[in-house]
């Protein structure tokens, strides 16, 4: 019987089984950010540990970096302050650092791909939970603590247990106007916010077959939106052809050595599952979220449900989410006035994420509602200056929107950029929690970069089916 993805990195990696029952796992790659590795560093220190792998560790800025005005010393002292630690541990431990010097600065988990540190058949880990990120290259990757970012400075490895692993498949074309992200999204409404738990997801089927590697991305980011450990997809000549010529890629030789690797780790074709799911690509339209979980979202044509249509035990939040967010059951989303508008994130802040958004704006024309505060913040510094050299910056700022330097933003507003009040967000970001944006009040939609730029033009949510038709 052959073996999947997960049970060939699993076990290519185990140091040994533990008297606990899990296993110890050496850790091919972590990436590190400011916020989760000041406390990581200091329990080094305190036990006058080193960094076993400094090779094995790389770093940016992300989470709190400004994206108005990254001058030094930053507006806000704790900014500042952990942007100093950061930059001392690096240097003191030897560990590659993309700050904003060095024109590689940008949101973690675009970083690593971008660098070509994220390849296939690795184990990868970062004090994030959207590390599932780097699974799109078909590795391993898991979001963790900051105590186990000090147990992996210092040993390289984690302790976990194996996990079941689901397979997720999608068939069929997807309509005019669905992305990735509505893909994801429909993952997510379908199984539910808990139904990943315990589980690795493998992405499969003629969707992801035929998917990018950046829309790969966008799919994997948000497994753990869904409950699972991590999300992954099987590497392919896709996985290969976005990596090679990457600065920490292999070359030469050592290319064709890493190819016949990563071939291997493929899921073999009688590899057996804890569970496979099926869906239709033609069962999945734009979604957008109406209220405080992923899961919570409708299709955009489609109302609201009634509490009565979820399972007794999920109605109490379904409740609070009508409470919080101000809908009511039966009520569409389309039509919903926004305030504001953010495309970017560790899930859409990629070059292909704005092309999309720029080729709406140059084939539909208009601007941003005069109402309406919109945002694009590249993912990185090389995504930023390739649509400047490309011109998209204009394209943006005529229309309207705000064009940002590299960061995290308002995804989850450690930073400047925050929502005031109850103000509605229409968001490319991942989550819509409770006060995730910055205001402890603020609401938050979630829906596909072209989505948002849509509903910035309209000033309220519309069906971005509409305007490709109009296209």
């Amino acid at each position: 019987m052959g073996k999947n993805l997960y049970q060939k990195v699993f076990e290519r990696h185990t140091v040994r089984q533990l008297p606990s029952g899990q296993y110890q796992l050496l850790m091919g790659l972590q990436m590190i950010h400011e916020v989760t590795s000041p406390q990581a560093f200091s329990m080094l220190d305190e036990r006058g540990w080193p960094v076993k792998y400094p090779h094995r560790n790389f770093a940016t800025v992300d989470h709190i970096i400004p994206t108005h005005d990254q001058s030094r010393p930053l507006a806000d002292p704790l900014a500042e302050e952990m942007l100093q630690h950061i930059e001392r541990n690096t240097a003191k431990h030897n560990i590659a650092f993309f700050d904003t010097k060095t024109g590689g600065q940008g949101v973690v988990h675009i970083v690593g791909p971008e660098q070509g540190l994220t390849q296939p058949g690795m184990t990868i880990c970062c004090g994030d939970s959207h590390t599932a990120t780097h699974g799109a290259f078909g590795a391993l990757a898991f979001g963790i603590g900051t105590s186990q970012v000090r147990d992996v400075l210092a040993t390289q490895t984690l302790s976990m247990g194996k996990l079941k692993v689901r397979r997720v498949e999608i068939n069929g074309k997807l309509g005019s106007g669905v992305s990735a992200k509505d893909v994801t999204l429909y993952i997510i409404q379908q199984l539910g916010v808990k139904g990943g738990v315990g589980y690795a997801y493998e992405y499969a089927g003629e969707v992801f077959d035929h998917f990018s590697m950046e829309e790969r991305m966008t799919v994997c980011n948000m497994a753990i939106e869904g409950g699972a450990r991590c999300g992954y997809c099987n590497p392919d000549q896709t996985t290969y052809g976005y990596l090679k010529g990457r600065k920490y890629a292999p070359s030469g030789e050592a290319w064709d050595r890493a190819v016949e690797y990563w071939e291997s780790m493929k899921s073999d074709p009688d590899a057996e599952y804890d569970d496979i799911v099926k869906f239709d690509a033609a069962d999945i339209e734009p979604i957008v979220t109406w209220g405080i979980t992923p899961g919570q979202s409708i299709g955009v044509t489609g109302v609201v449900p009634a509490a009565d249509e979820f399972p007794e035990d999920e109605r109490p939040l379904i409740e609070e989410a009508y409470q919080y967010m101000g809908f009511e059951a039966g009520q569409p989303v389309r039509g919903t006035k926004i305030d504001v508008a953010f495309i970017g994130s560790c899930t859409n802040g990629r070059l292909s994420d704005f092309e999309e958004v720029v080729n709406l704006l140059q084939e539909c024309g208009g601007r941003v509602a005069p109402h309406v505060n919109a945002m694009v913040v590249p993912g990185s510094q090389p995504i930023y200056e390739e649509m400047k050299r490309r011109g998209w910056d204009r394209i943006i700022t005529n229309a309207g929107f705000e064009f940002r330097e590299a960061g995290c933003s308002m995804c989850l507003a450690m930073n400047p950029d925050k929502l005031k009040g109850r103000e509605i967000c229409a968001s490319s970001s991942n989550r819509n929690f409770k006060g995730r944006q910055g205001s402890p009040t603020g609401r938050t939609l979630l829906m596909s970069p072209a989505m948002v730029a849509a509903a910035a033009l309209a000033g309220e949510v519309v069906d971005v089916r509409e305007l490709n038709q109009a296209r």
